[in-house]
């Protein structure tokens, strides 16, 4: 939907694994992406030998003293060397011969303005553990990347190379040191540079805001950086002020940029605390997750926060909730699962939902932002609102 390059890098050929052919079926048929394999395992589980790259033609092995380990090198041997079938045994060599010829008949041709627009996925195989194919990766991956694109606002384009400052919040992750109860927003720099505690404009708070202890991360390890410039990341201290698709600048005619697209979630719970007298807690905690992108809350159209009603994309995340309010917030909740698949929001926002003819399996609620939206339970019921009230527009997907 937002049309980034996507890699996609597919681990632990040590272990047993699903026929190759059939990993990128369900790639393509998933996610809707068509793949272009760089390299191609050679065997997998215990009898995994390495891989072979298609762009140098060459086959990759575990050394000696490699597999299994973390440490030592890559042995490479040409394809059309006999070593290379000795080295990986004369079965796999024909089995792989058959694969790249069946690659090269039927795969998709790598096209970089295909990979650029998102609408094809280079696919590597590797092991991390091993640290087999990783390098590989790593090496096309710098090749296929490029410099910061523009980002669309409501005012045009907004190219890196503009003098004044901006950036856009695409994360919020609230508790990532337990110790501190800290609250990160993430954000990617647009334009220009940023320079530690410097003063922006929050367009969606309206005010000025100092950007204090910016941060950037490498797995559990964080930094403390004085410069960014345009593309890079990083992670500021949020009070609570921001929200994701949030845009700050230090541009002297304000603009916003364009929204981040939200899943519509497929999967819908009644949420409530079993106690009563941790309501602040329940509340805080659940505003402060669904902040962060990872669930979507709801209310009952005409009432409050009393009827929490919880949305998400898969149920495992309905797992995360639970845990994480009970984890980080001591509050433990119950969850009535409701029988509703699909959500719709309301195009035009001052519709008058009092006066929107439904069908008995639709219920009307509304967001955070106090955006009207109609849960439904049945696809059909979408058709015939739709039939029933002229001029209704619904749409699938919001932008923040």
């Amino acid at each position: 939907m937002r049309h980034i390059p996507i890699f996609t890098f597919i681990n632990k050929m040590d272990r047993d694994a699903n026929d190759t052919f059939a990993l990128l079926d369900e790639i393509e048929n998933e996610l809707g992406i068509a793949t272009c394999p760089i390299n191609w395992p050679i065997g997998s589980g215990k009898n995994f030998q390495g891989v072979y790259d298609r762009n140098t033609r060459k086959i990759m092995t575990f050394s000696d003293t490699q597999k299994g380990t973390k440490e030592g090198n890559e042995e490479e041997f040409s394809i059309d060397d006999e070593a290379a079938m000795n080295r990986i045994g004369q079965q796999n060599y024909a089995n792989l011969l058959e694969e790249i010829e069946l690659l090269d008949g039927a795969g998709a041709e790598f096209d970089q303005e295909l990979v650029t627009k998102g609408e094809l996925s280079p696919v590597f195989f590797g092991s991390a553990l091993t640290n087999f194919g990783v390098e590989t990766f790593l090496q096309h991956f710098l090749k296929m990347t490029y410099a910061p694109l523009a980002r669309t606002s409501d005012k045009g384009e907004i190219t890196p190379f503009e003098d004044y400052f901006s950036a856009f919040v695409f994360k919020i992750q609230a508790n990532m040191n337990k110790a501190h109860r800290d609250r990160i927003a993430f954000m990617r720099i647009v334009s220009g540079k940023f320079e530690a505690g410097m003063d922006v404009f929050h367009v969606q708070g309206g005010k000025k805001v100092k950007l204090s202890q910016p941060q950037q991360m490498m797995a559990s390890e964080r930094k403390m950086v004085e410069e960014a410039c345009a593309g890079d990341i990083i992670g500021i201290f949020d009070p609570g002020i921001f929200s994701i698709g949030d845009t700050l600048t230090t541009a002297p005619d304000k603009f916003a940029f364009e929204g981040i697209p939200t899943f519509a979630p497929e999967h819908f719970a009644r949420v409530r605390q079993v106690d009563t007298m941790k309501r602040k807690q329940f509340v805080k905690g659940i505003n402060q997750i669904a902040q962060e992108g990872a669930i979507q809350i709801f209310q009952e159209f005409n009432t409050g926060l009393e009827e929490i009603i919880v949305g998400v994309v898969g149920v495992l995340q309905f797992d995360v909730l639970k845990y994480r309010l009970e984890s980080e917030y001591g509050v433990e909740i119950r969850m009535e699962n409701l029988p509703y698949e699909h959500i719709r929001w309301i195009k035009d926002k001052s519709l008058d939902m009092d006066k929107l003819i439904g069908t008995s399996d639709m219920k009307k609620i509304k967001d955070l932002k106090g955006n009207p939206l109609l849960l439904f339970a049945h696809e059909w019921s979408i058709k015939m609102t739709l039939d029933r009230n002229e001029g209704l527009e619904l749409v699938e997907f919001s932008k923040d």
